[in-house]
């Protein structure tokens, strides 16, 4: 796919005024053209509809991520969900990379749900987000907590509280929210077992996540 094509066409909707409130937003760590997310959604499906291809197209993916502005890194992000059903083992270091890299909260949750499907349906895969839920850089451990977000039943318990366990008694915002963030989605379908999570491991947990995790028990 033409990366070059897809920035001019961001840029003939791209609002100036809008750039720097974006940038703002997320706290100056990223440039922006200013075009608002129902805009480059609709851009990006158009631009997909045009340039389908089989499997994934990773060099868009790389190109997306190497621009200045946030809006290409959001669009890779929105690609690689319209062909999550290619993703295979292997692409959980593509992933990774990408995660570890231009790292903030908006591509790493972006980013989450990807690593979960490859989770999901690679049982191979566990022992790496179990290194990942130990490994220094909290954006990664932050994923590894969340990867089973929105899989309801299908969530695999005793992975989830091994990675949880993995990062109790910790101080970074980033880590405490999204424990509460796990216990809270997985509460709508079983909050039972967040109870009893709650119940022994209450002393070891920040405040915020307790205050996330029991919002709907």
């Amino acid at each position: 796919m033409k990366i070059e094509e897809l920035e001019k066409r961001l840029l003939a909707v791209a609002d100036a005024s809008q750039a720097q409130p974006m940038k703002a937003y997320m706290k100056n760590h990223f440039d922006f053209l200013g075009v608002r997310t129902p805009v480059r959604r609709k851009v990006a499906r158009q631009f997909f509809k045009e340039y389908k291809a089989q499997g994934i197209d990773w060099d868009f993916v790389e190109a997306c991520w190497a621009k200045p502005y946030r809006e290409f890194q959001y669009i890779a992000i929105d690609y690689l969900v319209s062909k999550k059903k290619d993703l295979v083992f292997a692409d959980l270091l593509r992933l990774k990379k990408l995660a570890q890299t231009k790292s903030w909260w908006d591509s790493i949750d972006g980013l989450d749900k990807l690593v979960g499907k490859i989770v999901l349906d690679n049982p191979e895969a566990k022992e790496t987000i179990l290194e990942w839920s130990v490994n220094d850089d909290f954006w990664l451990r932050r994923i590894a907590i969340d990867h089973q977000l929105l899989q309801k039943e299908k969530t695999d318990t005793e992975l989830l509280e091994k990675i949880l366990v993995n990062n109790l008694n910790q101080t970074e915002f980033f880590i405490n929210k999204a424990i509460g963030w796990s216990l809270r989605d997985y509460s709508k379908t079983n909050p039972a077992w967040v109870r009893t999570f709650l119940d022994k491991y209450r002393s070891q947990m920040a405040g915020l996540s307790i205050r996330e995790a029991s919002k709907y028990i």
